[in-house]
C-alpha cells in the first residue's frame, strides 16, 4: 500500500516503487502552524508570500519553538504513513474545490476512504441532535429523493447523534457515497457508537478532518469543523433544528459563503423547528418540503426512470427481505397504532438486542416507524 500525493510519497518495505520523495514539504507544512504566534490564517499568508512552507522554515532561525513544530510534524508524519492517509493541501488542485474558495478553509486535510471530494454534487445535511420522528423521516425521505434522482450526489454531515448520523446511514443504506466532517483528529471517532457508521463510509466516501491526531473532541473544535461542512457543500439543508445550536452555525456559515440553503419548516409553536422557520422568515433558508423542492431550486437535471442506473438506488433500499424481518413486518401489519418491542419480543421469540437491532435496519430502509415508548409501525 503507498500513499501518495504531489507533496510527499510514502513506500512500504515491500512495495515495488520508485525511491521515496522529499517529504519537506510535508514536514514544513505541518510544523508552520505550529509555530507560536502563526496559526492556520497567518500560515496561508506566509506560504503565499514566500512560495512555500519549507522556504519560510530554511530562512528562519530554529528557536525552541520551531523544533517543537518539527518534532510534532515529525510525530504526525508517522501517523499518516501507518494509517495511509491521504493528506489534501490547500494550495493543490484535489483539495476540495468549494472549500477552496472560502477565505478561511483549512491549510490542510487528513482523509481516509475513497474520496473524491470534487467528483459530483455535494449537499450537505445537518439539523438538530434530539429530533422528532418527523424529523429524521424528513431526513431519509430527503437522501432517498437525491439518491434516486441524483445518482452523483454525494451526502456530507458530522456524525453527531440524530440528523447527521440519520443522513449518513440513509445514504450508506442506499449506496451513495458520504463524508464524514469530525471535529477531531482521525485516531478515534465521536460518538464512539457511530463507529461501525464511520468504517462503513470508508468504503464508500470517507472522512475528513482539519486536526491532526491526539486532537480532543471538543466543543470548540465542532464549532470550527461547520465551516467545512458548510464550504464543501453545493446546498446546505437544514432538516430540523432549535432556535440554537450547530446546524444553525453551519447554515449561518454557508449564507455567508454564497451557498444555497434550505430549511424544512415546522408549525409556528414547533420548538423542534424554531430554528429552521427563523432562518427561512429572515431569508437565510429557502423553504423546501422535500427532495424535488432542492433539485428544482438548483436546477439539477433528476435522472428520470428510462435511464440506466435509475433503478440502482431503490434496488439497494428495498432488498429482499430475511424471514425474522418478515416476521416483525407481517406482526406490525396485524396492528395499525403500533405495536410495543417487548410484544414483538414474546411473539417472535427473537432475543431483544437481535429484534431491536431487525427493527433499526427496517427503519433505514422505510419500512417501518419508531414511536415513542417504543412503539414502532410498518409503513410498507
Amino acid at each position: 500500500m503507498v500513499y501518495r500525493s504531489k507533496i510527499a510519497v510514502y513506500r512500504s518495505k515491500n512495495a515495488n516503487m520508485n525511491p521515496i520523495e522529499d517529504i519537506s514539504a510535508l514536514r514544513a507544512l505541518l510544523a508552520l502552524p505550529l509555530l507560536p504566534g502563526v496559526g492556520q490564517r497567518r500560515a496561508k499568508d506566509i506560504i503565499k508570500h514566500y512560495g512555500s512552507a519549507a522556504a519560510f522554515l530554511s530562512s528562519t532561525p530554529s528557536p525552541e519553538g520551531c523544533r517543537a513544530a518539527l518534532e510534532r510534524a515529525d510525530k504526525e508524519l508517522d501517523f499518516i504513513q501507518k494509517h495511509r492517509l491521504r493528506v489534501y493541501s490547500f494550495d493543490e488542485d484535489d483539495y476540495p474545490q468549494r472549500l477552496a474558495q472560502c477565505p478561511d478553509c483549512p491549510l490542510l486535510l487528513f482523509g481516509k476512504g475513497n474520496l473524491s471530494p470534487n467528483t459530483g454534487k455535494f449537499v450537505s445535511v445537518v439539523g438538530t441532535r434530539s429530533p422528532s420522528d418527523r424529523g429524521r423521516q424528513l431526513c431519509r425521505e430527503l437522501v432517498t429523493g437525491l439518491a434516486e434522482q441524483i445518482p452523483d450526489v454525494t451526502i456530507v454531515s458530522g456524525l453527531a447523534y440524530g440528523i447527521d448520523v440519520t443522513a449518513h446511514r440513509t445514504a450508506l443504506e442506499l449506496g451513495i457515497p458520504t463524508i464524514i466532517i469530525p471535529g477531531h483528529g482521525l485516531d478515534r471517532i465521536y460518538p464512539y457508537m457511530h463507529r461501525q457508521v464511520a468504517i462503513e463510509a470508508l468504503e464508500n466516501g470517507g472522512i475528513l478532518t482539519e486536526y491532526m491526531s491526539e486532537t480532543e473532541p471538543v466543543g470548540p473544535n465542532f464549532v470550527a469543523r461547520n465551516r467545512i461542512i458548510a464550504g464543501m457543500a453545493d446546498a446546505v439543508v437544514v432538516v430540523e433544528s432549535r432556535d440554537k445550536g450547530g446546524s444553525l452555525i453551519t447554515a449561518d456559515i454557508a449564507f455567508t459563503y454564497n451557498r444555497d440553503v434550505f430549511a424544512y419548516p415546522g408549525r409556528p409553536n414547533d420548538q423542534q423547528s424554531a430554528g429552521c422557520n427563523r432562518l427561512i422568515k429572515h431569508s437565510q433558508a429557502q423553504l423546501i418540503e422535500c427532495a424535488d423542492d432542492l433539485i428544482a431550486a438548483m436546477r439539477w437535471k433528476p435522472k428520470k426512470a428510462g435511464d440506466d442506473g435509475y433503478q440502482t438506488a431503490l434496488d439497494q433500499l428495498f432488498v429482499e427481505l430475511i424471514p425474522e424481518e418478515q416476521m416483525l413486518l407481517d406482526i406490525l401489519h396485524t396492528n395499525n397504532e403500533g405495536i410495543h418491542v417487548n410484544s414483538l419480543v414474546a411473539e417472535t421469540r427473537l432475543p431483544y438486542a437481535a429484534t431491536s437491532s431487525l427493527l433499526f435496519q427496517m427503519e433505514l430502509r422505510g419500512l417501518v416507524r419508531s414511536l415513542p415508548g417504543g412503539i414502532y409501525r410498518a409503513l410498507r
